[in-house]
Order: C-alpha cells, then structure tokens, then sequence
C-alpha cells in the first residue's frame, strides 16, 4: 500500500500538523491532501482516488454531520468516521472590523464585498442552510458567486483587503491577524474505508491523533477542540 496516505476532501490547517507528526515516525509516512471540498472528497472515495476523505458536511435535516452523506454517496462501502476536530466557523473580517459587520445579513448591506467557499465544500454547505434559514437571497450579497479552495485563500484575500469579509476558520483568521465573527461549531471527521482501517499506515495515522503533543500544537492553532480526536464517531 506504500507509505503515503491520499487524502481529500476538506481543507483544514490541521493537516498540515498531522503530516509533520507522519513523517517523524519511524517508519515515516505522509499525509498528501488535495482541497476538493467535502463532498469533493467523498466523490474521490468512491472513484478510488484517494484513501480516506476529510469532511464536515451538515445535515440540516438531522443536525448530524457527514454519516448521512456518507451513506447516500457511498452506500457499497463500509467507512468508519474518525473525529479529527471539532472546529469554529465564522467570518473573517479586516482587524478592527471596520464595517462593524455583526451578523449574516450584514453581508448583504451595500458596499460590502464578500468571497466564498466552492460549491461542494462544506462550508459552502453551511453558509447556504444558514442563508435559507435566515431567508437572505445569496444574489443580495456582492460576491457570493466569488470562490477560493482553502481557508487561507479566503483569508489571504480578507488580508489584502481585496475583500471584506470571507467565510472560513478561525485558525485561518488567526494565521492572518484577521478578526473573526463566529457563527458556530462543526465535526470535521476522517472518513476510512473499513477494509483498510487496520492498516498499518492507519494505524500509524491513528497514533498520532492520539498523540497528546500533536493535540496540544492543534490547540495552539486556535478555534479547535479535541476532546474526541481519534474517536471513533460512526460507522455505515
């Protein structure tokens, strides 16, 4: 199976953290992340393109996160939810908050520039059941249509004032020096074939999440809690 774990799906900082760990061990393995959204990931699942997936799907129906898209998406395989992190969404906005922006409608006030997440991400997810409940039309806000990959990429752009307000992370904000306006928490699981959770590049990646050094640098990053890193969450 070699020495490299394909991951896709959700970008999280967290990864990059995870592969450090990875390749520190003997015998070292690698973390490979592409940013394809949550969905995206699932999809590459499916298709044999990666090993396991990272994801944080709601479902606004059950208030649950990802076993449901994980069984309508994926329902020939067997998969086993890891808990990687429980994170805080939000909007990150300019130091200061100079448009005082408070809430999701004011994303749609005049003059406000925004930039999103891409469609099938989880994020983008989140944001959309958010606007429905709150019965704001996405065509009101200016930029929504504008989309980055990563949670960076949209903090990049916060940054460089090119925008005011993007949805993402607050370890992103963080990493930026930006301001951030919670709207709430999520799962973030790793979703895992069942037929290689006993693996022994699992296994090693499952050591590290329990690592107490490796949860200590997550917390250090800001907007995460592991309580339930490494536990096992769900099972289709």
């Amino acid at each position: 199976m070699g020495r490299q774990i394909l991951l896709g799906g959700s970008h999280d900082l967290t990864l990059d953290v995870i592969n450090g760990h990875l390749m520190r061990r003997r015998p070292p393995y690698t973390l490979a992340s592409a940013p394809l959204g949550s969905l995206g990931g699932l999809m590459a699942l499916k298709r044999g393109e990666a090993l396991i997936a990272g994801s944080h799907l709601l479902d606004p129906e059950t208030d649950g996160y990802n076993i449901d898209y994980a069984r309508k998406y994926l329902p020939e395989m067997k998969l086993i939810g890891l808990s990687l992190v429980r994170r805080e969404q939000g909007f990150m906005v300019a130091k200061g908050n100079p448009l005082k922006l408070k809430t999701l409608h004011d994303l749609a006030q005049p003059g406000v520039r925004f930039i999103n997440r891409q469609r099938g991400s989880g994020t983008r997810v989140l944001l959309d059941w958010l606007l429905t409940r709150e019965q704001i039309d996405p065509a009101a806000i200016f930029g929504y249509e504008t989309e980055e990959y990563t949670h960076l990429a949209v903090a990049a752009a916060v940054s460089a004032g090119s925008v005011d307000a993007g949805i993402g992370i607050y370890a992103a904000a963080a990493a930026l020096d930006l301001d951030f306006i919670p709207i709430g928490s999520e799962w973030y699981d790793l979703i895992i074939p069942a037929v290689i959770f006993d693996s022994a590049m699992i296994g090693a990646l499952r050591e590290v999440l329990a690592d107490e050094s490796f949860k200590q640098e997550i917390v250090g990053l800001g907007g995460y809690s592991v309580e339930q890193t490494g536990a096992l969450r769900w099972t289709t």
